[in-house]
């Protein structure tokens, strides 16, 4: 009787065991269903790039925008939400620069990424396999004088490049930068012999390469350069710490209008990604535009996000021109045409778009297709 009763009571447990494996198989089979992509993505920490730093501090409570990003480790990893459904897992890169983001994108460990739109080309042109898809801003760049300065507005500053004996010696932080391209080619317009060559004595205004952002400051104070030109946040922080007047904004150099809408910064990923996942790159962009939209309606809100995440002052984050959109523009296609040129002039492509116009590398350099759908 006692053989009899614990045979059944084996039977039962096998059983019992045979059910409690078969519902974990059908989890297991339901969660590989379930299985989204883990993509690499990347950012600078650059109030150009506020929109996602804002979209990953906010995350859930962006929730009504439809496409968020819901935290699974704070700052590192999230997945892209639509609505309740996850469509990828995001690992998310610091970046030093564009230039690294490209180096990442090159060797296969970066799938998207914010970064200058300069080096995208750069790489692009080098032979890595991705594509533009989105501006993530425009404008936001200022020509700073010392702190003592008046000048106010173009007129101002074209008379007193006029009134000046000498070369007035402009900086930049990079020979490929938008503020620096756009001095050179507004002053050019208006007329002005503008060089690099700093014995050059003729010369109305002679640029400075002052290699970078963090000389600003210094070279201004110790009168290295009259003035310099440079994007969000550090005209604002100049003023604030009392180290630079901002003379103007270089939307507002003339022709009037042709500045614009200027690009600088953009969403870019590899070509396998775009064609793999098509819904993640369009939802990443559609949130890249609800949040950067947020971001221009709630400048102060913005400042605090960008300070705790970066450490930029809140009130120069505030008070930045910069505008967060992801619509390529007219003024912002002429915009990368103008970046193309200057940099071919400079002899920086050695590949596929060396010696190429905008019209005949377009499709090499951008997939705007999905900015229709947002």
């Amino acid at each position: 009787m006692k053989h009899t009763l614990s045979a059944a009571q084996g039977f039962r447990h096998t059983l019992g065991l045979l059910m409690v494996v078969m519902v974990v198989l059908a989890a297991g089979s339901s969660m590989a269903a379930e299985k989204i992509p883990v993509l690499n993505m990347g950012y600078i920490f650059t109030t150009h790039h506020s929109p996602f730093m804002v979209a990953m501090a906010k995350n859930e409570e962006f929730k009504d925008f439809g496409v968020y990003l819901r935290p699974v480790a704070d700052k590192v990893r999230y997945e892209l939400m639509d609505g309740d459904k996850p469509l990828a897992l995001l690992n998310v890169i610091v970046n030093k620069s564009g230039a690294e983001a490209t180096t990442m994108f090159a060797q296969g460990d970066m799938d998207l990424a914010l970064a200058s739109g300069t080096a995208i080309m750069a790489g692009i042109d080098q032979g890595t396999p991705m594509k533009m898809l989105c501006p993530t801003h425009v404008d936001g760049m200022g020509l700073v004088f010392p702190p003592q300065s008046t000048l106010t507005g173009w007129a101002q500053v074209e008379e007193f490049i006029k009134a000046s004996e000498q070369p007035v010696k402009i900086g930049y932080h990079s020979p490929t930068s938008a503020p620096r391209i756009i001095i050179e080619g507004a002053l050019q317009q208006a007329g002005f012999n503008v060089t690099q060559d700093a014995n050059q004595q003729d010369a109305d205004v002679v640029l400075v390469d002052l290699k970078e952002t963090s000389n600003f400051i210094p070279a201004l104070t110790s009168g290295q350069v009259d003035a310099w030109v440079g994007p969000a946040p550090h005209p604002e922080v100049s003023e604030l710490k009392n180290v630079g007047h901002i003379a103007l904004d270089l939307r507002d150099l003339p022709p009037a209008g042709a500045w614009h809408n200027f690009p600088c910064c953009v969403m870019a990923a590899r070509d396998s990604i775009i064609a793999e996942h098509p819904e993640i790159i369009s939802k990443t962009i559609e949130l890249l535009a609800k949040s950067g939209q947020w971001c221009n309606e709630h400048k102060a809100e913005e400042g605090k996000i960008i300070n705790a995440w970066t450490g930029a002052p809140a009130e120069a984050v505030e008070k930045s021109t910069i505008i967060y959109t992801t619509e390529a523009t007219e003024n912002w296609m002429r915009g990368q045409d103008t970046y193309l040129e200057i940099l071919n002039s400079m002899n920086k492509f050695r590949g596929e778009l060396k010696g190429r116009s905008l019209a005949e590398v377009q499709d090499k350099l951008f997939d705007l297709r999905f900015l229709t759908k947002n």
